[in-house]
């Protein structure tokens, strides 16, 4: 067993096992990182997230690139993650960008 398997889950320090690294985990981990930089997932409920654009296109780019390179190796399943992911981000990313600049516009 490893370390994490046997700590105590009432110790400070304690974490839960990592899943398996898989593509699918991959692509969801690239997925809840631009949802974060978009301000999907703010950490405490009172606390409204800023969304970091530039790095939420990045992370899109990043994953369109990945799909782009991954073209005929990965399963349907896999494919349809990474393309509806992208579809849905690129969705928001445009939303999210033009509720900015009308706040932005707003307060100018």
């Amino acid at each position: 067993m490893s370390d994490l398997e046997t700590q105590d889950p009432n110790q400070e320090e304690y974490r839960p096992p990592l899943p398996p690294a898989s593509f699918t985990f991959f692509v969801l981990s690239l997925r809840a990182q631009c949802e974060m930089q978009l301000g999907m997932m703010p950490f405490a409920e009172e606390e409204k997230a800023e969304p970091e654009l530039a790095m939420a296109r990045h992370t899109i780019d990043l994953m369109g690139i990945l799909l782009e390179k991954t073209k005929g190796n990965l399963t349907l399943e896999e494919r349809r993650l990474l393309e509806n992911s992208l579809t849905e981000l690129r969705f928001r990313f445009v939303q999210i960008s033009d509720q900015a600049a009308k706040a932005a516009a707003q307060k100018a």
